[in-house]
């Protein structure tokens, strides 16, 4: 049985083992994050080096009132909107300023099943500034005022992201759909 309380305290006191420990248990998970913003494997394995230094280097501001693994996560995703703003000339960020009322329609996939890796696929296959910010609201739960601070962007274009992001992940699983109706029917 891991005691988790024992490694923080250990990483406090600068533990090199400790530190090995918690990156080995924690890492998994915290990659997976890194995986939904970065443009390619190497980049997500960047930003999960720079987010551990950080909480590494910050541990001694956990207060063991949180989660813990919400703490790190919030660190991670930081890491990774700093990693984003970095290479922001590359993002394709459209500022549109009205959203259609077309636009906000509910998409349903109904009975649909996808497996996990299709769907980090089609997620990750999105445009960069489509897949940061759909990352950020429907998955992190943060609000289109606090991506926009976070982003530099404002309000109205994270929903747009937002919006058009969900269609084209809707598109692409429909036409993943749509192959596996072939599959089935031949």
């Amino acid at each position: 049985m891991i005691d988790l309380r024992q490694i923080i305290k250990k990483c406090k006191a600068y533990d090199k083992k400790a530190q090995k420990e918690l990156y080995d248990i924690y890492s998994p998970v915290l990659y997976g994050i890194c995986l939904r913003y970065g443009k390619s494997e190497a980049e997500a394995e960047d930003i999960l080096q720079d987010a551990f230094i950080k909480i590494l280097t910050k541990i001694n501001d956990f207060d063991d009132r949180g989660s813990f693994e919400g703490w790190m996560k919030k660190i991670v995703v930081n890491t990774a909107i700093t990693a984003y703003h970095k290479n922001k000339k590359h993002n394709e960020l459209y500022d549109i300023t009205e959203i259609k009322e077309s636009d906000t329609e509910s998409y349903s996939f109904g009975e649909e099943a996808f497996t996990k890796e299709e769907l980090m696929n089609v997620i990750n296959s999105l445009p960069e500034g489509y897949r940061v910010i759909f990352n950020l609201y429907a998955i992190e739960g943060y609000k289109h005022k606090e991506i926009a601070e976070m982003l530099n962007i404002s309000h109205n274009t994270s929903k747009s992201q937002y919006l058009r992001a969900k269609e084209k992940i809707r598109a692409k699983l429909e036409a993943i759909s749509k192959i596996k109706i072939q599959n089935v029917t031949k």
